[in-house]
């Protein structure tokens, strides 16, 4: 087993959530990568961009990996499974950003979309850097060029918050109903799930089924 978890949108391999899974994965002796998505240019990070670091990688991987995906990660991780089915053998999104270019349009204050596009470019705070950092206006344009719901055909856990502000549990309702292959956990959390990392972890485990033994300290 191999292990790619894609941080999400203003996030880093430094999260939270990259962190603790990147622990849990390295006591099994699972090859866990968290690539920095943006490739240190934040400001003209696109979706594309993303895919195309992360499908180079699967290129290199000598067999099938699984993605783990949170938000804008998990979105774009559905979108990699379903152009290169080959290299993802299973998928576990977290609060993954379905209809991301609908969303966006929905959520920015008026008149914010039109200045942002006017002037090209937009301060948003980046929870990595813990600072206000500008996006391009072409992170929203090609957005647009990408289905709201990617038709995955690999087994997917998807975990989301029912009291999730930014992407409603709706949209990941939408994305299981009749895909037999995905399975729905609602969680009493928000959007991030970082008060239920332990459950998290625990639905993964069951998910992926047959583990490498613990090290000796974990026993």
């Amino acid at each position: 087993m191999r292990v790619v978890y894609l941080h999400g949108f203003a996030s880093s391999p430094a999260s939270r959530k990259a962190r603790f899974f990147g622990e849990k994965f390295a006591a099994r002796g699972v090859p866990f990568l968290a690539p920095r998505l943006d490739q240190g240019n934040f400001p003209e990070m696109t979706i594309s961009g993303e895919m195309h670091l992360v499908q180079d990688l699967l290129r290199e991987s000598p067999e099938p990996v699984t993605l783990i995906g949170s938000s804008l990660g998990g979105y774009v991780a559905s979108l990699i499974a379903v152009r290169q089915p080959a290299a993802v053998d299973r998928l576990i999104l977290l609060s993954p950003a379905f209809r991301l270019h609908q969303r966006w349009c929905e959520q920015l204050p008026e008149g914010a979309l039109a200045r942002w596009r006017n002037e090209r470019q937009m301060m948003v705070y980046h929870y990595g850097d813990r600072e206000e950092r500008p996006i391009h206006y072409e992170f929203l344009h090609d957005a647009e060029q990408y289905e709201a719901f990617p038709d995955v055909r690999q087994p997917a856990l998807v975990l989301h918050g029912i009291e999730d502000s930014v992407v409603p549990v709706s949209y990941s309702e939408e994305f299981v109903a009749g895909r037999p292959e995905a399975r729905l956990v609602k969680l009493k959390s928000g959007h991030e799930l970082t008060d239920v990392l332990e459950i998290l972890w625990r639905e993964t485990e069951s998910f992926l089924g047959e583990w490498p033994p613990m090290n000796a300290d974990e026993r």
